[in-house]
């Protein structure tokens, strides 16, 4: 994953002595090539690790970061690629992009931070990274950087009042890119560094099969579930992160704590088991519930179920038929449209 990288990275050089430069996206829209959160670590003789999009827009970044590393301060960099900006970089691709090159020196404070961020990493535990840029339009300076871990713990140095850190926070925990907020004048970037997006896929068939694989090529924890332990089993789901052999679906989310970074899909062998387990999903935090089925049967189901009670407002927030209309046909094809909805989903919490 991206922030595991990251800090593998940083504390390989760093524990040398090598100071480096951070490019990250900060954001981005339309269809500029590189992903918000995507980072790039460039040291002092021009060697670089991971990737801000490639080509000539990576290559600005470099040249940057050479300024970056003689002031000591960090810069915001803008690019039109629908512009002028794409003109001179011979660029089509269209979109905006803004890029954070920040100085990070190996310094005992930020090497003690970054390993306490893989260590945090590591065991899965929640922590956001911080980045003070200082007073919004005045003088260049190096950054602070703060880790926030899961107890509130600190490693870093945030010399501002406490409840802005817990905004920071609060404004990160809801967006899995990173984010800019200024408060007071003060500009800060804010990033989760956990993984926290998690996929609930409740039955073990053949669509089930094809996404997991699919969800766990975009970063989502995969947890399947099912009644039969010859489909819910390691050699159909090689690389799902949880399998869970179900006495039945009653109660099936009785040992897990779903919230908005959950993901629910529902693709069981049969109605009477989708409702059981769709009643459920309702009564959770989950930020996406998706069920297998057509129109007809989600009419037919969504009545019965605000017979029993549940909102209609609820039951709106539930997709079925589950994934983007791209007419799909086969399991596989199935598969691809229900991650393209997770992946959409997954953006449009962040906006």
């Amino acid at each position: 994953m991206l922030m595991s990288w990251l800090a593998e990275t940083v504390c390989a050089l760093q524990e040398k002595g090598d100071d480096l430069a951070l490019v990250t996206v900060i954001s981005k829209s339309g269809s500029a090539p590189c992903l918000a959160g995507a980072k790039m670590t460039v040291c002092a003789d021009g060697t670089f690790n991971g990737t801000v999009g490639g080509g000539v827009l990576e290559a600005a970044a470099q040249k940057r970061a050479v300024r970056v590393f003689k002031s000591g301060c960090a810069e915001i960099m803008s690019f039109d690629l629908s512009g002028a900006d794409a003109a001179s970089m011979q660029m089509i691709c269209g979109g905006n992009v803004k890029l954070l090159v920040d100085f990070i020196p190996a310094s005992a404070p930020n090497i003690e931070l970054f390993r306490r961020l893989r260590g945090a990493l590591q065991v899965g535990e929640k922590c956001y990274l911080i980045t003070s840029l200082g007073v919004v339009g005045g003088e260049k300076q190096q950054s602070k950087l703060t880790l926030v871990l899961e107890d509130r713990s600190l490693s870093g140095e945030f010399p501002y009042p406490h409840e802005w850190l817990d905004q920071l926070v609060e404004k990160a925990s809801r967006s899995t890119y990173p984010v800019v907020e200024t408060i007071d004048d003060q500009q800060f970037v804010v990033e989760r560094c956990y993984i926290p997006s998690t996929l609930y896929i409740y039955g073990a068939g053949h669509v089930s099969q094809q996404l997991a694989l699919l969800a766990e090529t975009v970063d989502f924890q995969t947890v399947i579930l099912d009644d039969r332990d010859e489909f819910a089993n390691r050699d159909r789901f090689p690389k799902a992160d949880v399998i869970t052999v179900l006495d039945s679906f009653e109660e099936c989310f009785k040992d897990f704590d779903l919230d908005g970074d959950s993901y629910v899909v529902i693709v069981t062998r049969g109605h009477q088991h989708d409702k059981t387990v769709l009643a459920q999903a309702l009564r959770t935090g989950a930020g996406y519930i998706g069920m297998m089925g057509s129109h007809r049967k989600r009419d037919e189901l969504l009545k019965v179920l605000q017979q029993e009670g549940f909102s209609k407002e609820a039951l709106e927030q539930v997709h079925c038929p589950i994934g983007l209309d791209i007419k799909a046909a086969t399991t596989g094809e199935i598969a691809v449209s229900i991650v393209a909805e997770l992946i959409q989903t997954r953006a449009q919490a962040i906006t």
